[in-house]
């Protein structure tokens, strides 16, 4: 897996780009299908993993961050 989240969005936008294309031999497509859901997978849990650890405390209380708007 890529190192960081954002390895991964870019790769992923390039497969996706590939994809849709049309261009890609038919033995290279499930590859790049798969390949592309995996990276899908890994930014998911990043974002999730993410969203846990981002919390404000407001009046003693923890509240999911959301994302510096009132």
């Amino acid at each position: 897996m890529p190192a960081t989240y954002e390895a991964a969005v870019q790769e992923l936008e390039a497969l996706l780009a590939r994809l849709e294309s049309g261009q890609l031999p038919l033995d290279e497509l499930l590859t790049a299908y798969q390949r592309a859901s995996a990276l899908l997978d890994f930014c998911r849990q990043r974002l999730e993993a993410v969203e846990q650890q981002i919390r404000v405390i407001d009046n003693g209380q923890e509240k999911p961050w959301n994302g510096g708007g009132a």
